[in-house]
């Protein structure tokens, strides 16, 4: 395979609000089931106030682009038809006391076992998914992705304003987020079967209730051969979202490229570590990377640049 044409899809979360007060609205069902009518398949999130759109496989960004941008157009008019407004922000500026569950078998157990978890989301990420042939290569190659994982957040960032104020973050989206047991960066692995025995460790102690709430900022797809980037924001264009799409691929060749002449990314200690502290900068500053270099800088002073940590 030329690496240069490895494969690459995207999931994009919208939120639906009020054209007049912004405020999130509760018509997912209604909108999805507009959408059906158009040809185009959308899928139920976590509450009534959110829709996911996912691309076809691409091998061209080019095309990829184009996808997302009718895609987002055509979402926009269901929304509009269904009175609302399709939103592409992380969070809602202005939200209600909770947000309604979406009525799934699913998503109500989520609920009725994580409580104010799942009522206080509305949080909309973006997902590049990357072709790759195997799990432990997945897992190979994200443990090279780790240190890429903050700038990623940081071009992405679009989250920067909740319940109507200013949060002095860039992506409170990333940092509410986290409030999952399984959340943000992933610990390094040293095999596929590692992995597995973490996520059933999570299962057994009811920290998810399955593998599709393996959450962390990279992680093999729990449905389809890829390796799934999940750290971002929604960006607010689909010249953004191309572009990150097109991003990951890259450093997901350039990993592969390591995996493949033997280069295995050091193990890390555990606890509070350097990468953490880089993604509470790229939270914070999004795009204005003074803080985030003095992060950076950190890992030249251990001398673990392009390392996990």
């Amino acid at each position: 395979m030329d690496d240069g044409r490895l494969t690459v899809g995207v999931e994009e979360e919208f939120l639906l609000v009020d054209p007049g007060t912004g405020e999130p609205l509760a018509r997912n069902v209604e909108v999805a089931r507009t959408a059906e009518e158009f040809g185009i398949d959308l899928q139920l999130e976590l509450t009534r106030c959110q829709v996911e759109a996912n691309t076809a496989v691409h091998t061209d960004i080019a095309a990829l682009h184009r996808q997302l941008r009718e895609s987002r157009r055509g979402i926009a008019i269901c929304a509009q038809r269904n009175d609302a407004r399709l939103l592409a922000v992380g969070i809602p500026p202005t939200v209600p006391h909770d947000f309604p569950v979406t009525d799934t078998p699913r998503y109500q157990r989520i609920a009725e076992n994580f409580g104010m978890l799942a009522h206080e989301q509305g949080l909309s990420g973006c997902h590049v998914h990357v072709g790759i042939p195997d799990t432990e290569t997945a897992i190979q190659v994200s443990n090279h992705l780790r240190p890429w994982l903050p700038q990623l957040l940081a071009m992405t960032a679009n989250s920067a304003i909740y319940r109507g104020a200013e949060t002095g973050f860039a992506s409170w989206r990333s940092i509410l987020w986290r409030r999952w047991p399984s959340a943000g960066p992933p610990p390094y692995f040293e095999s596929a079967r590692h992995y597995e025995a973490m996520v059933a460790m999570m299962l057994n102690s009811g920290s998810i209730l399955d593998k599709q709430m393996v959450y962390w900022d990279v992680r093999p797809s729990v449905s389809f051969p890829t390796v799934e980037v999940r750290v971002s924001d929604i960006p607010a264009t689909v010249e953004e979202t191309a572009l990150l799409a097109a991003l990951v691929r890259a450093i997901v060749v350039m990993a592969r490229k390591a995996v493949g002449a033997g280069q295995v990314a050091p193990p890390v200690a555990p606890g509070f570590t350097v990468t953490d502290m880089t993604a509470a900068a790229a939270a914070r500053t999004g795009i204005d990377f003074d803080e985030l270099q003095t992060a950076m800088a950190a890992k030249i002073a251990v001398g673990r640049v392009g390392s996990p940590e």
